[in-house]
């Protein structure tokens, strides 16, 4: 298959692209699964549709050697299970691909005192970047999802927000605090923006979600928070203060946008279990307001 950058697009390419069209694939997913074929293809030194079962397993063997984290190995599973099975038709090769097992970890979140910390670090122009962590916290947004959002997104006559194609390309409602409503609305009136409600400096184009975690890395660092923190650990950490607050997990799953119940992040649940075990040892749960509920 032909680099992405080539003009000429490969029969064989066209025809995966084709298959991913018809499935409603994201642009992102397209991307990963051609650059997934594509460095098989350049292990393989010859085109992928001539690969053979022995070919996935010293791939395979390959990326274990050099190194590849097994998330980006499944990932690269994924793909190639498609192109044999969908593109090529050869469902006995998907079959041969292995995922990896391994280990989940629990992700790290701040308390209440610490995310009220990293939104007074953001750094300007303006209150752009505390407005915009502030939706990620407060809403539970995906980086992605932050820097999407529209003025007209934000309905403070129902105090919800609308995410339009969020993961899974799923549109969802997801809460509008009081609190988060007044930080948005003094970020509004700094920039008095009729599109984007975090535009970039071109105001026909939105912030990038890198801009959004550099920023967050930023804060962090003046905050004293160390540099793990992200855009996403501000969703945990809404999912979390929630739970401890009391809130239902099925509520939770609704508003992280999550559509199975077995798909709600262990996160929850551990810190669940770990609550009741509070209570039934009559130790209260910690109080507090969240910076942005």
């Amino acid at each position: 298959m032909t680099s992405t950058k080539s003009e000429a697009i490969s029969p064989l390419r066209r025809r995966m692209i084709e298959d991913m069209s018809v499935r409603r694939f994201g642009d992102k997913t397209r991307h990963d699964y051609i650059r997934s074929v594509e460095n098989f293809a350049k292990f393989l030194g010859r085109s992928p549709d001539t690969a053979t079962g022995e070919d996935l397993r010293r791939y395979q063997v390959h990326q274990t050697g050099s190194g590849v984290h097994p998330p980006a190995m499944n990932s690269s599973v994924a793909a190639l299970r498609f192109f044999f099975k969908t593109t090529l038709g050869r469902a006995d090769l998907a079959t041969q691909l292995a995922r990896v097992h391994y280990p989940r970890r629990l992700p790290r979140v701040l308390s209440l005192e610490d995310v009220g910390r990293l939104l007074e670090a953001a750094p300007g122009p303006g209150l752009k970047y505390k407005a915009a962590l502030s939706a990620a916290y407060g809403a539970g947004l995906r980086a992605s999802e932050v820097v999407a959002l529209t003025v007209a997104d934000i309905d403070s006559k129902r105090m919800l927000i609308r995410v339009e194609q969020g993961k899974g390309r799923k549109d969802r409602y997801v809460m509008l605090s009081p609190r988060l409503l007044e930080v948005l609305r003094a970020w509004w009136r700094q920039c008095r923006s009729q599109g984007w409600l975090f535009p970039a400096r071109d105001p026909f184009l939105p912030i990038t979600a890198r801009q959004l975690n550099r920023a967050c890395h930023m804060a962090a660092e003046v905050a004293g928070l160390g540099s793990w923190v992200t855009p996403h650990t501000l969703r945990h950490c809404f999912a979390t203060h929630l739970l401890e607050a009391r809130n239902e997990v099925r509520v939770i799953q609704v508003l992280l946008g999550h559509s199975k119940l077995d798909y709600v992040p262990n996160r929850i649940m551990s810190r669940r279990a770990s609550i009741a075990v509070r209570h039934r040892c009559d130790r209260p749960v910690r109080s507090g307001h969240s910076p942005c509920c």
